[in-house]
């Protein structure tokens, strides 16, 4: 039977991480079918979290971003996509970009020459893009309509990709994987893995696209390849950013999975690519 034994281990606690994985699950079908609008705060209240997160790392690290700016300009983001869809959404982003730039520039005041203003500021306005940019297509997804198509299937279809990319790479990354995709950055991810994350994401993508939302089985390849593309760039964007710090988890916050953003590094820029295949499908 040695040639059905796993290539590499599961590096983490197996049991705990499905038992989280497996109550956030509940929340989100809770915050879909049951909470009335439900969806919205609870992106909203995971952007805040991730950032608050991200921020607090930063500041571990020496850099000197100011956090009430982030989260308040992250929930504007957020929010104002409700009601003024990707006009409210970019309005706020450039408004939260401007406060950034502008803040960090006088941070110590008008006669106290900014330290590291350039490589601060910046990394701001990455935070703003990585996490609640991102993160308000995931609301909007709540948004999306069409006849024939019960509410909450938009995002139903896009839970369901994420976890079938993520078990799918996990599986075929445990059991398969040797040819690591990008050593320098995350020497566990391999290109068996991706493959893995490529069939399932693609066959659910295939079956939530017909079944759920009636349209035709082809487009959920697109849906599969495009999310599992993200998910993956995602997961090493992450990576890198960890390895710059020197932090093996972003947190402690979710048992068995790390922190907050380690479980959205994938889902993050998945939401957006999602977001645009669906509104135009």
């Amino acid at each position: 039977m040695d040639h059905i034994r796993p290539k590499n281990s599961a590096g983490r606690n197996l049991k705990q991480a499905i038992a989280v994985g497996v109550g956030l699950g509940a929340l989100v079908l809770l915050a879909i079918f049951v909470i009335p609008f439900g969806w919205y705060p609870l992106v909203a209240a995971a952007v805040f979290l991730a950032t608050w997160e991200v921020h607090s790392r930063l500041k571990e690290h020496g850099y000197l971003l100011q956090r009430a700016l982030l989260l308040v300009g992250g929930q504007a983001m957020v929010w104002l996509s409700w009601p003024f869809g990707t006009t409210g959404l970019i309005a706020a982003y450039v408004a939260s970009v401007l406060a950034l730039m502008f803040g960090r520039l006088f941070h110590h005041g008008r006669h106290v020459a900014p330290q590291n203003y350039l490589r601060d500021m910046s990394l701001g306005i990455f935070v703003l893009t990585w996490i609640p940019l991102f993160g308000a297509f995931a609301a909007m997804l709540s948004k999306i309509e069409q006849d024939g198509v019960l509410y909450g299937m938009y995002i139903v279809t896009f839970m369901l990709c994420v976890v079938a990319s993520d078990v799918g790479g996990y599986i075929a990354g445990v059991m398969f994987g040797t040819h690591p995709m990008a050593p320098a950055v995350s020497p566990k991810k391999s290109w068996e893995g991706f493959a893995g994350s490529l069939i399932l994401g693609s066959v659910v993508g295939m079956l939530t696209i017909h079944f759920l939302l009636h349209g035709v089985w082809w487009m959920g390849i697109f849906l599969g390849i495009g999310l599992v593309i993200c998910a993956t760039l995602g997961d090493l964007v992450e990576s890198q950013f960890k390895r710059e710090l020197g932090i093996k988890d972003m947190s402690a916050m979710l048992p068995g999975h790390g922190g907050i953003m380690d479980r959205l590094d994938g889902m993050l820029p998945s939401a957006m690519v999602t977001w645009l295949l669906l509104s135009l499908t």
